[in-house]
């Protein structure tokens, strides 16, 4: 019995001893470990020594911040490294997978989203990646990639959400103005010589596919000759169809190989002060230089500006309109022309011809062009003589011939004194019996002998016909 006693204590007191032993062990485990990997001091010296591998995205400090190792790429697992995770390298975040259960429950990510694009031609995920290459480059002593632009290589677009692109509104508009404006190059003639020299430049927009031109009347005030420049370098002579000096408006034709591009023409009256504007043209011959600004008024009145006619009004803006931009287009934000670029009268302070004198001025211009083609001369028959004869008591005695009813102010005609109610008799010595006679005349282009009954007085006039269209 008292074996048994004895045995049973023996037992006991091995059993207690072996728990002391493991709740020793517990307590101490925390500390141990904890001078394990975070000492009070950080002596590198006792660091493993750093991977033989190249770092692609660097190197960080692990762990607490002593020992150094490579740190985690892009698509890496960070973290904690009793989760397998590393420190993420330079330009990359460390972003955790909410309620993840399988794998990492953090990667690493670019700091900065989206492809770029590098000079070597390829498309990087994202400018990270770009780094890592770079750095494989400088290890292996190869050359550095630069980066080109954000966005892949191959588009060459903007990135839509991009600040470039979302607010980039007056590239919009010059993109689509700038192949409907043309560079005008002013030529005059040498005295005693046949030869010409340039001595100005202007601009213009076109307005229809087949070469018509709008510029400004003072652009070509006694110039002999135009050449009008396009966009894509095409060079063309054009000829003066129409100018309204009041307005300070003129229409030139050139015979264009293919159909242009074309300006719309806006409602000036539309207008809002504050509103945005863009001004293009050639200025000192730099063609296609753009200014922007604002509208201060549509509606500044001739007389402000010392002009003598207190009809005319003009668009005020603070965009730069310098020597030679005059003739070209004053736009909106639509790209619809609402002026034509006419003056600067200081720093800040421009004028241009309204938008709606355009319209005014091409349909006054498109009227005369009807009259000429029309032409305003009646036949004389028997009975329009004897109705003549009636209602005229100064109507020459004649029997054939072609009446003149009217002659419009500024043609050929009326420069050489021919007046309405004058009765053609012959041209260049051959009797005149039809218009048709008149027409086929004009159409030589040279000088005519005309002779006329004017109150029973035979007058001979010299005529040189003018091109009209």
């Amino acid at each position: 019995e008292f074996m048994v006693s004895t045995c049973c204590f023996c037992q006991m007191l091995v059993a207690s001893l072996a728990l002391l032993a493991l709740l020793a062990s517990v307590v101490h485990a925390g500390p141990l470990r904890e001078r394990h990997t975070c000492p009070r001091v950080c002596d590198a010296s006792r660091c493993p020594p750093p991977s033989q591998l190249a770092c692609y995205y660097g190197r960080a400090a692990a762990g607490c911040g002593c020992c150094a190792v490579c740190a985690a790429g892009e698509g890496d697992a960070c973290g904690e490294r009793s989760d397998g995770g590393l420190p993420c390298g330079e330009g990359l975040l460390c972003d955790s997978v909410p309620g993840k259960l399988d794998g990492p429950r953090s990667t690493c990510v670019c700091a900065s989203s989206g492809p770029v694009c590098g000079s070597d031609g390829r498309t990087y995920p994202s400018v990270c990646r770009l780094g890592a290459e770079n750095r494989r480059a400088e290890l292996a002593e190869g050359p550095l990639v630069l980066l080109i632009q954000r966005g892949w290589c191959d588009s060459g677009e903007l990135l839509h959400y991009n600040m470039r692109y979302k607010f980039n509104f007056i590239a919009d508009v010059v993109g689509k103005i700038v192949p409907a404006v043309v560079h005008l190059e002013l030529f005059q003639g040498v005295p005693f010589s046949s030869e010409e020299v340039s001595v100005s430049s202007g601009s213009g927009f076109v307005v229809s596919e087949d070469g018509w031109i709008i510029t400004s009347a003072h652009v070509l005030h006694n110039k002999r000759r135009i050449k009008v420049e396009l966009k894509s370098g095409s060079q063309y002579d054009a000829s003066v169809k129409d100018v309204d000096q009041k307005m300070d408006i003129a229409l030139i034709k050139i015979q264009p190989d293919s159909p242009l591009p074309v300006l719309r023409l806006g409602r000036s009256s539309d207008l809002r002060p504050g509103e945005f504007v863009v001004a293009v043209g050639s200025p000192f011959s730099l063609q296609n230089t753009v200014t922007t600004g604002i509208i201060s008024t549509a509606q500044r009145n001739g007389l402000q500006l010392g002009f003598k006619d207190p009809d005319m009004d003009y668009i005020q803006t603070d965009a730069i309109i310098n020597y030679g931009n005059s003739g070209g287009p004053l736009v909106n934000l639509d790209g619809d022309v609402i002026g034509i670029n006419t003056l600067k009268v200081a720093a800040g302070i421009s004028f241009a011809v309204p938008a709606d004198k355009i319209r005014e001025f091409l349909a006054e211009s498109y009227a005369r062009q009807v009259n000429r083609e029309r032409g305003l001369v009646l036949l004389l028959s028997v009975s329009l003589i004897r109705d003549l004869k009636e209602h005229e008591d100064e109507f020459p005695d004649v029997s054939s011939g072609v009446y003149i009813y009217e002659v419009i102010p500024g043609t050929a005609a009326s420069s050489a004194g021919l007046m309405g109610r004058d009765v053609i008799l012959g041209i260049d010595g051959r009797p005149v019996r039809s218009t048709q006679d008149v027409i086929e005349a004009v159409r030589s282009g040279a000088a005519l002998s005309v002779v006329v009954r004017r109150k029973g007085e035979d007058v001979t006039l010299t005529i040189t016909p003018e091109e009209t269209e």
